[in-house]
């Protein structure tokens, strides 16, 4: 199983250089991805200008959106010239997109979108992907699609226009519970090999780690009701211990690659969660 990190995009930085050294220290230490979440009534950064900012000071990590809220770029065509581009600034075999209709219908109504047919223009442009427009990705045939989410119309996607299925803020639980549902409808569609399996969990390391998660999941997640909210930071990992056990936990119920999501936007985080998941491997 690969182990890759997050950017704290959610978190209470304030420096987008912080994410740019993110990206770097990350590619140094090993990790196999850099991902970054997406909102738009919030202070997470846009995904795509920075992977774009990310793929210029790296050359070999993966980069992936985990997940773009892909009802929310209305333009289609501009979108996939955007895609194009990023998998052209990044090269071929890099970039990868994590995909869903969207949980928070604030970023719909700030974003002029129907939240009622969300899932209709994920689908629609799902299609206009396919169809380059005026530039070709580097990677042939674009950017693998993955899809978050824990419904059949998930599974589908995943089945007719992608690579695998990406648990996001998971436990083992999650994944034992939906993964065996990508699997079967992968293996009925006749589909070759097997469906990725991915899963993100948030983390932060250190002194601070229990103060800075709840800094950062608690109102990230209010939108939910305290109960929510609460649950949310119960289930983040904060010493080495958990984050060492959560890695053949997660390696068990199958998944191929394991996302720690920064909480802390303290570039070292990274060094922390290298020197527990990395050393050795």
């Amino acid at each position: 199983m690969e182990i890759g990190i997050g950017l704290p995009g959610h978190a209470p930085w304030r420096d987008g250089r912080i994410l740019v050294e993110w990206a770097r220290r990350a590619e140094a230490r090993g990790f196999s991805t850099l991902s970054v979440s997406d909102r738009l009534v919030w202070n997470t950064p846009e995904p795509l200008l920075t992977l774009a900012a990310a793929a210029g000071a790296t050359s070999r990590i993966r980069l992936l959106t985990s997940v773009l809220l892909g009802p929310l770029r209305a333009n289609h065509a501009l979108f996939a010239k955007a895609v194009a581009t990023l998998d052209q600034l990044a090269g071929p075999g890099r970039v990868r997109l994590g995909l869903s209709p969207g949980s928070r219908e604030d970023d719909f109504a700030v974003g002029g979108v129907d939240w009622d047919s969300r899932g209709k223009q994920l689908d629609l442009l799902l299609e206009r992907l396919a169809e380059p427009v005026g530039l070709a990705p580097a990677t042939a045939g674009g950017p693998p699609l993955l899809f978050g989410g824990g419904s059949r119309a998930t599974v589908r996607r995943i089945v007719s226009h992608g690579t695998g299925w990406i648990a996001g803020d998971a436990t083992v639980e999650d994944v034992e519970g939906f993964a065996p549902q990508v699997r079967t409808a992968w293996a009925d569609a006749g589909k070759a090999g097997a469906p990725r399996v991915i899963a993100s969990v948030m983390y932060a390391l250190g002194p601070g780690a229990e103060a800075a998660v709840a800094d950062a999941i608690g109102p990230y997640y209010a939108f939910a009701g305290e109960e929510y909210s609460q649950y949310g930071i119960s289930i983040a990992y904060t010493s080495p211990e958990q984050i060492a056990a959560a890695i053949p936990a997660f390696e068990r119920a199958g998944c191929d690659e394991l996302i720690f999501m920064g909480n802390d936007p303290d570039p070292g985080q990274v060094d922390l969660l290298a020197d527990v998941v990395l050393t050795g491997r």
